[in-house]
């Protein structure tokens, strides 16, 4: 049994970036943990969409088999308000309770400014000092942020395949509680966007179905 630790900018990124993965995990008898970094606040949104959006994760999270969430509550898409200490001091926290041996992380190139902080972040707190827990740090891409980023970026270029051809519907059905950040086809973040980047992730490595990652440090006991 492994511990893993999803850090996710906002509810719905964990199952955009690895949500079959998270299943697989699951099913492998792994125990998963889930950090929801921000929150949205009012008055950017209203009370109703804030209160949808945390009904949406609790739903999202029994689908994939979340074994427990962490929410920092840091406002949305204003992190750089809270500073990148309180951000890198808050996911430590988080790190030290779970002690996770693999970690997810949004990938640094990613469009929103969040995203890119908590990569940062992650990094800061995955440092291999020694006796740390966290052996393999992976990062994720999410539709309508990765591909979106600016050239000037490092493009995201997967070198870590997953196989889920056996768990795409659980994937695709925790996203389909996260009703608010859907849209329509051909927008990315459609039920079929989501899916036809799984089949193209899968076509890249002869599978039906994949997610993709980015491995940005791997420390193995044995070759």
């Amino acid at each position: 049994m492994k511990k893993v630790l999803v850090v996710a900018p906002h509810p719905d990124d964990e199952t955009l970036g690895c949500g079959g993965t998270i299943r697989k995990h699951v099913a492998a008898g792994d125990h998963v943990y889930l950090c929801v970094v921000t929150k949205s606040y009012t008055p950017d949104w209203t009370k109703e969409y804030i209160k949808r959006e945390m009904e949406e994760l609790k739903d999202a999270n029994k689908v994939l088999g979340i074994k427990e969430t962490f929410l920092l509550n840091l406002p949305a898409v204003k992190l750089d308000i809270a500073g990148q200490k309180k951000l890198n001091d808050e996911i430590a926290k988080i790190c030290q309770k779970v002690c996770p041996e693999i970690l997810y992380v949004p990938f640094y190139g990613d469009i929103n400014s969040d995203h890119r902080m908590i990569s940062h972040a992650c990094l800061v707190v995955a440092r291999p000092k020694p006796g740390a827990c966290i052996k393999k740090v992976l990062a994720y891409e999410v539709l309508s942020e990765t591909e979106w980023g600016s050239p000037s970026f490092d493009h995201f270029v997967p070198n870590l395949y997953v196989d889920i051809s056996s768990t795409i519907k659980e994937k695709l059905k925790a996203m389909a509680c996260y009703k608010d950040q859907l849209f329509p086809f051909p927008h990315p973040r459609s039920l079929e966007g989501i899916e036809i980047l799984a089949k193209k992730r899968g076509t890249e490595v002869g599978l039906k179905y994949a997610e993709s990652f980015m491995v940005l440090r791997e420390i193995k006991d044995n070759v």
